[in-house]
């Protein structure tokens, strides 16, 4: 078991010990105000912090390929399907254009993908990949099995860590956080 995990185990255990223990009424309610502000309980602190560690996993097995990890989001959702207009490929990544221009300008400075103007609509931008780019795949196919292997987690944990987080997120969004 996990030694944070561990730990987070033995201080819920504490605090449902300190709060059935014998105590005046107001002093439960008010550890239990109290607690519900710990970091250490925060979903979002939780998230973030994993989002960290996600991260800095990623960017030595990233390197080699020349990509950072917004990039090789980027790479991912072209591999699934090249041609994407840049309007679907924020849609997908859920970035604004503010932030996707300038990932996918760096990846056609690296001979990764092409912007080109939509034929049938000339305001809208395609990204197609580059013979590199799809080249790259190849490359980038042992990064997921390197991540399953420093998680820890067998494939049934992190598929339904991953399905859980999913609906999280489309909850979330449905609630008006994004």
């Amino acid at each position: 078991m996990d030694y944070a995990i561990q730990l987070s185990a033995i201080h819920l255990a504490f605090r449902f010990l300190a709060m059935t223990s014998p105590a005046s009424p107001s002093t439960r309610c008010s550890d239990a105000a109290a607690d519900r502000l710990a970091l250490d309980r925060q979903l979002c602190f939780a998230l973030y912090s994993s989002s960290l560690a996600m991260t800095k996993l990623y960017k030595p097995l990233l390197e080699p390929l020349g990509l950072t990890y917004p990039q090789y989001l980027v790479m991912l959702v072209l591999w699934e399907g090249d041609g994407l207009a840049v309007s679907a490929l924020g849609e997908r990544l859920r970035l604004d254009s503010g932030t996707l221009t300038p990932l996918l300008k760096r990846l056609e400075a690296a001979g990764l993908v092409r912007r080109e103007r939509d034929s049938a609509d000339e305001r809208r931008v395609r990204v197609r990949l580059s013979d590199a780019g799809r080249a790259l795949r190849a490359e980038a196919e042992k990064v997921p099995e390197q991540v399953v292997c420093a998680s820890a987690c067998d494939l049934a944990e992190i598929a339904e860590l991953t399905q859980r987080l999913a609906a999280l997120r489309e909850r979330l969004a449905g609630a008006g956080g994004g």
